[in-house]
């Protein structure tokens, strides 16, 4: 890796597991021609904030990113977490440090607006921020009840950027008022995420079975910005098919 000079220099990481339980070998899923992980590292690669590394346990990923002209390293299988593997794969690249912020890309999420990763950073602009997240507004009222869909709750301080008070599946806050569906990618400074992969999983994160109550638990800071639209993040075949109909009529 180069060395950099500024006061942010982001590496884009993207975690992908090849034993997925409700779609096997899901970042090699196709879609538009290409497995889905080469999909992903494209719209990362495209937003140009750093350089963009998939962190796999599969020499199967690897080598459909290097296909495409991409770079992955292989970290072991047993993680239980993105988190984790993205630390094994930061410390394995990164040796001497010379990147002080890890941007975390899910591998499932094939539509995603690169803008969208160039706005996770803007939060670390503020030094007390450890930890920076992405939220869009729930239209559809189904989703303001849905246990699938998890909510950011929040206080505004700035029109589209909040400091996060809590992550549920509840529908929440009570009250009129916008919800908001807290997509999981996430941007790290260097520090928060060391700290946080040595931190034993926390009480309200094995209730709820979010990971981010872990960091909110132990002090740590997360702010979000509001985008426009929730990318589609593939977890099941009807995922997969409605995300190739997207790409298909992107003309990706």
């Amino acid at each position: 890796m180069p060395s950099l000079r500024g006061p942010l220099r982001p590496l884009v990481l993207i975690p992908a597991r090849l034993g997925a339980t409700r779609l096997p070998n899901k970042p090699l899923a196709e879609i538009a021609g290409e497995p889905m992980i080469a999909h992903v590292w494209r719209r990362a690669s495209e937003a140009g904030v750093g350089p963009v590394v998939v962190a796999t346990d599969s020499p199967e990923v690897a080598e459909a990113v290097s296909r495409v002209g991409g770079q992955a390293v292989l970290t072991r299988a047993d993680h239980a977490s993105g988190s984790d593997r993205i630390h094994e794969a930061l410390t394995a690249i990164d040796p001497d440090r010379d990147f002080n912020l890890v941007v975390n890309v899910q591998g499932d999420l094939p539509t995603l607006d690169p803008e969208a990763i160039r706005r996770s950073l803007v939060p670390l602009e503020d030094p007390e921020v450890e930890v920076a997240t992405l939220v869009a507004e729930i239209r559809r009222e189904e989703e303001k009840t849905a246990p699938s869909v998890v909510k950011m709750v929040g206080a505004e301080i700035a029109p589209g950027r909040f400091r996060c008070l809590y992550f549920t599946r509840a529908t929440a806050p009570a009250g009129p008022g916008a919800l908001y569906h807290h997509i999981g990618l996430y941007c790290y400074r260097r520090e928060a995420l060391e700290r946080f992969v040595r931190l034993k999983p926390s009480p309200l994160e094995l209730r709820e079975k979010l990971e981010q109550l872990r960091a909110l638990e132990a002090g740590m800071r997360i702010d979000a910005v509001a985008v426009d639209v929730v990318p589609l993040g593939v977890d099941t075949p009807e995922d997969l098919e409605r995300a190739r109909e997207i790409m298909a009529g992107a003309g990706r």
